[in-house]
């Protein structure tokens, strides 16, 4: 678990044992942790965080620094009791005044990212209906499917995210925008 935050805008964490430090380029397993999740992710946000200070990319190090510092001081500015990345690498996200916010390019590509689910269409339409109280049979009934069917689709997409039980799923969904 790790909490990020923004002091005197330098991006700081705090990790699960209380101890906080300055994020420098030699926090190398922070740094690879998070861009390991935003290039998988926010696989938008990862290319544009790249293009962004690709000058920087000969000194890998720094480069991957820079990406991952922004996208922290973007998407984790405050410092709360909920971490910013939880004990199942999720991450979750706060809101971050910006004196940009509304004319930024890369809101909603940078700032407050999409996530890249990587749910088939197939089970987008289960989950969505799913995810609004339909019952099982009646999601079965109404998208032409069998009950087996239906089931078969929530629990690949349950693998892929990593979670196990509808509650869990809920919160997942409106943690990351699933259905916006």
């Amino acid at each position: 678990m790790c909490e990020f935050f923004t002091f005197e805008n330098e991006v700081w964490f705090r990790l699960s044992n209380g101890s906080s430090d300055r994020l420098t380029e030699t926090h190398t397993d922070i740094i690879s942790s998070a861009l390991a999740k935003i290039e998988r992710f926010y696989p938008k946000a990862y290319l544009a965080l790249c293009k962004e200070y690709e000058r920087c990319k000969p000194n890998l190090s720094f480069f991957r620094f820079r990406v991952v510092s922004r996208f922290c001081k973007c998407n984790f500015g405050n410092i709360d009791n909920i971490p910013d990345i939880d004990n199942f690498g999720r991450f979750n996200f706060e809101f971050v005044p910006c004196p940009l916010r509304g004319e930024c390019r890369w809101e909603h590509v940078i700032c407050q990212p999409e996530f890249d689910h990587r749910i088939s269409d197939a089970e987008m339409r289960v989950l969505r209906l799913w995810y609004h109280g339909k019952r099982k049979e009646d999601i079965a009934e109404e998208l032409y499917l069998s009950v087996h069917t239906v089931n078969n689709h929530i629990r690949n997409a349950f693998m892929r995210l990593g979670i196990h039980e509808k509650a869990e799923f809920v919160k997942y969904a409106e943690t990351n925008n699933l259905f916006r």
